[in-house]
């Protein structure tokens, strides 16, 4: 597959350096065929453009929230802000910690994604306690679509309010479906199911020739308790 005279194949990608700069342009073409890049590792010096078999989303109709987490939600755990330090998500998503040993965030993929949020496509939702971040969420919005990149929490069920206020977030500025990209059990529960590739292009050609809005829920910055996730009934 050619983009804008770029090569991409699901083969690896080598580069010379790691601040290479692939053009935003490309990366979001690539997305928009379903395509997305991942490093091997934290330390490599390549990507590789994938396309699963199988891709995970979230429809909106299907989210299931526990009620433990409504009923946490009642106390108002952690204070959201949106777009506030985007560089800060993606560096906690990249840490080595002892439940991951290794990491698909390399430089190369860092700068991807920051060059895409400066433009306007990536975007992260933030927990803070105390105003020091504990979790978080990063990822980018073509269309109607939202492509789930990576998440982190640091302390107990951060990234799940992260999640819960971006889905509510989605919801409001008719967004159609999320991207996970892979499917696993920690979001199985909240109701992301698998489809097939061919089932996720269709949806993926119809969802990125609409229109939506990430800020129509709110701006950049601290949510209002008010429209704390799971305490609106949106979801």
């Amino acid at each position: 597959m050619t983009l804008n005279g770029w090569k991409l194949t699901l083969k690896k990608i080598n580069f010379q350096s790691y601040h290479y700069r692939i053009p935003t342009e490309v990366v979001i073409e690539a997305y928009k065929k379903g395509l997305f890049p991942m490093a091997e590792t934290a330390n490599s010096k390549e990507i590789y453009w994938l396309e699963p078999k199988k891709r995970g989303v979230f429809f909106f109709d299907k989210i299931k929230v526990p009620r433990k987490l409504r009923r946490i939600a009642k106390t108002f755990p952690f204070e959201i802000r949106i777009n506030n330090n985007f560089s800060e998500v993606i560096e906690n998503c990249s840490k080595i910690t002892s439940l991951r040993k290794d990491t698909w965030i390399n430089d190369t993929i860092k700068k991807i994604y920051i060059d895409m949020h400066k433009k306007g496509y990536a975007h992260s939702v933030e927990c803070y306690v105390d105003n020091k971040m504990v979790g978080g969420l990063y990822g980018i919005a073509i269309g109607a679509v939202f492509f789930g990149e990576s998440m982190f929490s640091s302390v107990t069920n951060a990234s799940k309010f992260a999640l819960f206020h971006l889905i509510e977030r989605l919801i409001v500025g008719n967004f159609l479906f999320i991207d996970t990209q892979f499917l696993n059990k920690h979001l199985m529960q909240f109701g992301a199911e698998e489809i097939s590739s061919q089932a996720f292009n269709r949806i993926l050609k119809n969802g990125i020739n609409k229109k939506a809005s990430f800020e129509e829920f709110s701006k950049k910055g601290k949510i209002s308790n008010t429209i704390f996730p799971l305490t609106t009934n949106i979801i």
